[in-house]
């Protein structure tokens, strides 16, 4: 069960931390702890499974990637892990996972792809085609980004402000 100040924490972290050598520092004085106290409670929150793991969400577009490619991948099932292994290997996919073949589509294997063109994009799944020896692949460009947003726990406070809770806070509420 959590106590009303590691839900805090949690609702806490929800929020974007800023670029910086000390990112938790900023945090840790608005709950009114220690960066250490606040290290610590992060740790122990992890290690009892509350907190699996930390994401980063990266604005590709607003950092000059325009282009982003979802390829999808016809592979032999008996190669899916040794060519998703090699695929998931390059620094610029993102995203690599694997999918049914369901209908018509005979696409089981899918990767991320963000540039700065869609020529860079093809250039990319091209060399990666070369690599991994597969050859029937086809690359779905995003035309318009509609949602990116982060998991939001304990919704019932402060919603969409980024505002913290009060420090005796009696939530009641299930992770």
């Amino acid at each position: 069960m959590l106590t009303a100040s590691e839900k805090r924490i949690i609702r806490a972290l929800q929020i974007d931390l800023e670029v910086r050598a000390q990112p938790f520092l900023p945090l840790a004085a608005s709950l009114g702890l220690s960066e250490t106290e606040l290290l610590a409670a992060i740790r122990d929150l992890m290690a009892r499974g509350y907190i699996r793991r930390f994401g980063a969400t990266i604005r590709h577009r607003i950092s000059g990637f325009d282009a982003n490619a979802m390829v999808a991948w016809a592979v032999p099932p008996q190669d899916i892990n040794r060519v998703g292994q090699m695929l998931a290997g390059f620094r610029e996919v993102t995203h690599c996972y694997e999918r049914q073949i369901t209908g018509n589509w005979p696409y089981n294997l899918f990767t991320m792809l963000h540039a700065r063109t869609q020529s860079e994009c093809q250039q990319m799944a091209q060399r990666m085609a070369e690599l991994t020896g597969i050859k029937d692949y086809e690359l779905l460009f995003s035309d318009v980004e509609l949602k990116k947003t982060t998991m939001r726990y304990f919704r019932d406070h402060a919603e969409n402000t980024g505002e913290l809770p009060p420090a005796d806070t009696n939530d009641v509420n299930p992770i």
